[in-house]
């Protein structure tokens, strides 16, 4: 996927621009430099994965590209287009989902540029399926140009938090090293992450959706939870792969909610000891992806302060799009 000259010229710029950028200490949470570019604070690594990817990705118009910030439901949402997109080629009583994890069966795209892959996807559809955690606008602009379908999935962010700052500890090895829970909320609250502003991540999906009509789904976590079965089938429809009559008769569906399920997945014996190889340095163990998958835990977590710190910044930035419907 990456030509190695242009691969290793990216790797030079990308060493030589950090000392350059403004640094914010981020409470250790995830790494202690973090940098801004073009208005998005994103960690070093981070950084180096959207360099990669604008320089040496380019988008086909057959392409589905599942966009997400973490923690909103990318393992789940991954395993459900796997699913759809594969179901003639693969029987559920052997399916590849119940030996690898969600996502093995779709790269991520950082990480497919920085391994220099074309492809570690098991998928057998004629469409290459990618995932990404790069905001909107720092993607290459042959995302926009080719017309390729992306998926994208909004979360409630006080579930977003919680869900996000469980990993951090699960990923932390010392836990003197991370912060309180309270500390957590501020970091962020000021955007300091790998991916910057959950909530500018969010905006710039939603807007795409308006400027490619047909060619950005906006999907919500809560509404999947909600009725999964009406969601699969959306989703199906918006990559070109409507179920049949017969596909329906058959149980096709409720087959594939079943299978993608968390309560499903999360007891799969690979889910549970394995792990995912991301980059040559960078590996995660399965279950790290696998918490609890609920609807509104983090009223579980969260002070009525701290809830409300989130519930201002998201009524700034989503008033008048709908997402506040969403977060209660």
């Amino acid at each position: 996927m990456a030509d190695t000259n242009k691969k290793d010229e990216t790797l030079r710029r990308h060493t030589d621009l950090v000392p350059t950028l403004p640094s914010r200490e981020n409470g250790g949470v995830t790494n202690k430099e973090v940098i801004n570019d073009q208005n998005t604070l994103l960690t070093s690594s981070s950084l180096k994965g959207v360099m990669l990817v604008q320089q040496n990705f380019i988008a086909l118009p057959t392409d589905i590209l599942l966009a997400t910030y973490p923690k909103c439901g990318t393992t789940w949402l991954k395993a459900l287009i796997f699913a759809i997109t594969n179901r003639s080629f693969f029987d559920f009583a052997s399916h590849p989902l119940l030996t690898n994890n969600p996502h093995g069966c779709i790269p991520t795209l950082e990480g497919l540029v920085q391994n220099n892959n074309a492809s570690t996807t098991l998928s057998l559809s004629s469409a290459r399926l990618l995932a990404t955690h790069i905001p909107c606008h720092l993607l290459p602009a042959s995302v926009a140009s080719s017309g390729c379908r992306i998926v994208y999935i909004f979360r409630n962010p006080k579930d977003v938090f919680v869900s996000w700052f469980h990993m951090k500890k699960l990923m932390t090895v010392k836990e003197e090293e991370l912060p309180p829970l309270s500390l957590g909320v501020d970091i962020f609250c000021k955007r300091v992450n790998h991916f910057g502003s959950y909530w500018d991540h969010v905006l710039g999906y939603w807007n795409a959706n308006s400027e490619f009509p047909g060619k950005v789904l906006i999907l919500t976590y809560e509404d999947m939870k909600k009725d999964t079965f009406s969601c699969v089938k959306r989703l199906a429809e918006f990559l070109g792969q409507p179920f049949s009559s017969e596909e329906e008769r058959d149980g096709v569906v409720e087959e594939i909610v079943k299978l993608c399920s968390f309560e499903h997945l999360s007891n799969l014996e690979v889910n549970k000891t394995g792990m995912l190889q991301f980059t040559a340095n960078s590996a995660i163990q399965n279950n790290v992806f696998f918490r609890k998958g609920e609807v509104g835990d983090w009223r579980n977590h969260l002070t009525d302060e701290m809830a409300a710190r989130l519930n201002q910044i998201s009524e700034d930035k989503f008033g008048g799009t709908g997402l506040m419907s969403h977060i209660n």
